[in-house]
């Protein structure tokens, strides 16, 4: 960013983004929720779900938060209440996407490598136990974070922006806090979908390898119904978890740097300006991993695209047919 006004690309990036995450997060909410995309009622209900979550993302962050702060900062929004609120609601949204994801990697991981399990837990019950369970942990452990902000200023007695008290810096029960939000969010989740993909991929090797051994025997040559069935599936899972992991491996590495180098949160000009970047540009990819599932289903899933033609030509043929008549 040397040589561009941060301001101008966060202006520019944010803007973008919501234009290009809201529609197609509403776009693949309507598709899935059809059931016309040839995926099991269990994975439909967490894919639907992290659409859901990404659109809030979408909406609450990047909306409100960033391009309102951009181009309206003393508006409504700037209530040092209502900015509590919503860096709360942020983060509640935040630990649910992430937690998501981990669910469906858990949910996969099971489906390709534990059959005896695969029945029991892989249905749309236990989908949506989990689902629920997920946003209201989330939405409980953030609601504390409501408690730590203070007023940056106060014009005419009106409390305007958010700034981290002092002491959350100085109390040990804030302290235990911000280290139990650190490891649940996003170091946990970030850890077991990697070790989930790990012994996913660990499986698929060893079963491939006894199924060529057990077809070896044979002299037909046909393909494998088994191995393309799970296929998509295992396609999809992996898309999904390593965009997750790709775009937010750099918030990870800033959330181990805070704690290593014992930097402090942005605070103005207490933050130095690699440290402001290192943040800034973490916190850009991982809002950006909120509008790229949409793009994943659609390069991995030809029921997907085909859903999404039919969406995008019948509004079209209408409007046609209203201009003809």
């Amino acid at each position: 960013m040397h040589g561009i006004p941060k301001g101008l690309v966060f202006a520019i990036y944010y803007p973008i983004l919501a234009a290009i995450g809201v529609p197609a997060n509403l776009a693949v909410i309507v598709i899935l929720s059809r059931g016309r995309c040839g995926l099991s009622r269990c994975i439909t209900y967490y894919l639907v779900s992290m659409a859901v979550t990404d659109l809030l993302l979408m909406i609450t962050a990047v909306i409100l938060n960033r391009i309102a702060g951009i181009y309206f900062p003393f508006s409504f929004l700037s209530l040092t209440p209502v900015c509590s609120f919503c860096v709360s609601l942020i983060y509640a949204i935040i630990d649910s996407s992430a937690w998501l994801t981990v669910a469906f990697t858990f949910d996969r991981f099971v489906a390709i490598c534990c059959q005896k399990l695969k029945l029991k837990y892989c249905t749309k019950e236990t989908a949506v136990r989990v689902i629920g369970t997920v946003s209201m942990l989330s939405c409980l452990k953030n609601s504390f974070l409501y408690f730590i902000y203070e007023p940056l200023y106060i014009i005419n007695n009106v409390p305007f922006f958010c700034g981290i008290t002092s002491t959350f810096y100085t109390s040990l029960v804030w302290a235990a806090f911000d280290w139990i939000h650190c490891i649940l969010t996003p170091c946990l989740p970030f850890i077991l979908i990697l070790l989930l993909n790990a012994l996913t991929v660990r499986h698929i090797l060893v079963a491939s390898r006894g199924r060529r051994r057990l077809r070896g025997h044979s002299s037909e040559i046909q393909s494998d119904p088994e191995m393309e069935k799970r296929k998509k599936s295992i396609v999809l899972l992996f898309a999904i978890s390593g965009s997750f992991i790709l775009l937010y491996l750099l918030f990870f590495i800033t959330i181990l740097y805070v704690r290593i180098a014992d930097v402090t949160y942005f605070s103005g000009s207490n933050l130095t300006e690699s440290t402001f970047i290192l943040e800034e540009v973490g916190y850009m990819l991982q809002f950006l991993s909120s509008c790229i599932n949409p793009f994943i289903y659609a390069g991995t899933q030809s029921k997907f695209r085909e859903e999404l033609k039919y969406g995008v030509k019948y509004p079209l043929s209408v409007i046609v047919k209203l201009v003809k008549s």
